[in-house]
């Protein structure tokens, strides 16, 4: 079978094998987490909120995003859902967290972050993950994933629901539907 094009009555002339491995792989990324609860996590300056443990969120269904700034089309593309989905389900149960972690070579600026939290709209609460501790426990240590920007989803029980492994969501697109369909399922359950 030549590996660059699809069997069968279907023809994917020109696409390489290695697409749909890549695609299967990243459709993959995190299914070992699903079901498992993450540690606490390990940071110290809030932006929008006073200091708060995961531990205190439960009852809660939690939204956890890693974005970074000011270069990151990822972030800037996403922050609109983020800001939608805080702004619609915030009252019904639905905590939305954005952990910043620094890329910058300059070094790291709370009052920078500050800034960028507010031209994104941010209003829910934003926390620095210096030197990446938590995304390191959560994501990047324990299923060896190169994205950065994953954002995890948690039940009212504290337990990891959904992860979208990285990369942007922006509505209309098959990942934000998934993403508000899950939220919305989480939101139901007691």
């Amino acid at each position: 079978m030549n590996r660059g094009h699809y069997g069968g009555d279907s023809h994917f002339v020109g696409i390489p094998w290695s697409f749909f491995c890549a695609v299967s792989l990243v459709a993959q990324a995190g299914q070992s987490l699903i079901g498992t609860k993450p540690s606490e996590w390990q940071v110290a300056n809030w932006l929008n909120s006073e200091p708060l443990k995961l531990a205190e969120l439960k009852g809660k269904v939690v939204l956890v995003r890693w974005w970074t700034a000011p270069d990151c089309s990822y972030c800037q593309a996403t922050a609109p859902a983020l800001n939608e989905f805080y702004s619609a389900y915030h009252s019904k149960g639905l905590e939305v967290i954005g952990f910043y972690h620094h890329k910058s070579d300059a070094p790291l600026s709370v009052e920078q972050v500050k800034q960028q939290a507010k031209k994104f709209q941010f209003k829910f609460p934003v926390a620095v993950d210096e030197n990446w501790r938590t995304l390191k426990q959560w994501w990047l240590d324990r299923d060896h994933q190169d994205w950065t920007s994953v954002t995890f989803l948690i039940d009212r029980h504290g337990v990891v629901r959904h992860i979208h492994p990285g990369g942007q969501f922006v509505k209309g697109d098959k990942a934000y539907a998934e993403l508000k369909v899950k939220i919305e399922e989480l939101l139901t359950q007691k």
